[in-house]
């Protein structure tokens, strides 16, 4: 690990004046003593540092910034969580756990509770791929710029299924795919004051589109917050993991559901697919076809099937087809 500079910073402003570049500019860049970014938890940061990939003349501590710690709801705008919300805290929240089932457990289920305890909510959703290639020195992948991704004929037993030209990469946050299936937003404040709210699924960026990020942050930006419209009595949703074992493992796939239900019978769902391709998904026709439907075991495979219809799996994950089909039926039966 480089050494580097340490500034505390006291508020959003004071940040956001230090800050001058992200973690995927100092990855293309390899970073110099000129280099400023972020550290909240630290969880991927730290990895990246230890890893050489990243080289920061300074890391910008805003863990401790007043207000960012907060998770808020109201009846009518829903549940607003600050950034620096650490995961066990949004475990620990009733009103997460009680109305909002499917990010409670998404929560439960990312990393180890010491992890949780450490990771923040904006940390975790602007963590970068956990591919080997991606993370290993030795290899000059897609994500850095060569275009070249060794996963199409690699090693990709863990990678994308859908969506994965040109690059198989999967993103690691479980977390994301709750809350894209509760369609939250991600709120963003630049140095200029100005405060945005972009979809969950417009925050990430398939590396078709720009190969060496995975969100849409700039170097002047931060996430203060993340908000998730309100879930009424109607609602229920599920999520699933599945891992290679029961531990803290990244997810093989996962799925959450969302379904507004008049007994049994769906009015209309969300869908979203985590580790399926290289950012989270919505299963968008999958979702549709349980509209009006009764929810049952044909509903529940049928959907499963045409959440899949389109994968392409590459040499050694092929597995991954089946193990989503079951795990989208299973999510979809827990919602009845």
């Amino acid at each position: 690990m480089n050494k580097f500079s340490w500034y505390e910073a006291k508020s959003v402003e004071d940040a956001l004046g230090k800050v001058n570049a992200t973690v995927s500019e100092i990855l293309a860049k390899n970073g110099n003593q000129t280099s400023a970014i972020f550290k909240a938890g630290g969880v991927d940061l730290l990895d990246l540092m230890k890893e050489g990939l990243v080289r920061p003349g300074m890391v910008i501590g805003i863990k401790n910034i007043p207000g960012l710690d907060k998770i808020d709801y109201d009846a009518k705008t829903g549940l607003r969580i600050g950034a620096n919300v650490s995961l066990s805290e949004m475990e620990s929240n009733d009103r997460i756990r009680d109305q909002y089932q499917a990010l409670f457990q998404a929560v439960s289920h990312a990393g180890t509770p010491q992890i949780r305890n450490s990771a923040t909510l904006g940390g975790n959703l602007a963590q970068r791929t956990r591919c080997w290639y991606f993370r290993s020195i030795d290899h000059d992948c897609y994500r850095k710029g060569s275009g070249t991704c060794f996963a199409q004929e690699g090693e990709n037993e863990f990678h994308a299924v859908m969506d994965n030209q040109p690059c198989a990469s999967v993103h690691s946050s479980s977390v994301a795919t709750a809350l894209l299936a509760f369609n939250a937003k991600v709120e963003i404040l630049s140095s200029d004051g100005k405060k945005r709210e972009v979809k969950m699924e417009d925050f990430f960026v398939h590396p078709s589109k720009d190969s060496r990020t995975e969100n849409i942050l700039k170097a002047n930006e931060m996430i203060t917050a993340v908000t998730v419209p309100a879930a009424g009595e109607n609602i229920k949703s599920y999520y699933i993991k599945q891992g290679a074992r029961e531990s803290h493992d990244w997810a093989l796939a996962d799925v959450a559901v969302v379904a507004e239900m008049s007994g049994t019978r769906c009015k209309k769902a969300e869908i979203a697919l985590g580790a399926a391709s290289p950012v989270p998904v919505k299963a968008k026709a999958a979702a549709d076809s349980l509209a009006g439907k009764e929810i049952n075991e044909a509903s529940a495979v049928n959907a499963g099937e045409i959440a899949m219809k389109n994968a392409t799996p590459l040499a050694n994950n092929g597995y991954k087809v089946p193990l989503f089909k079951t795990i989208i039926k299973r999510a979809i039966l827990k919602t009845v």
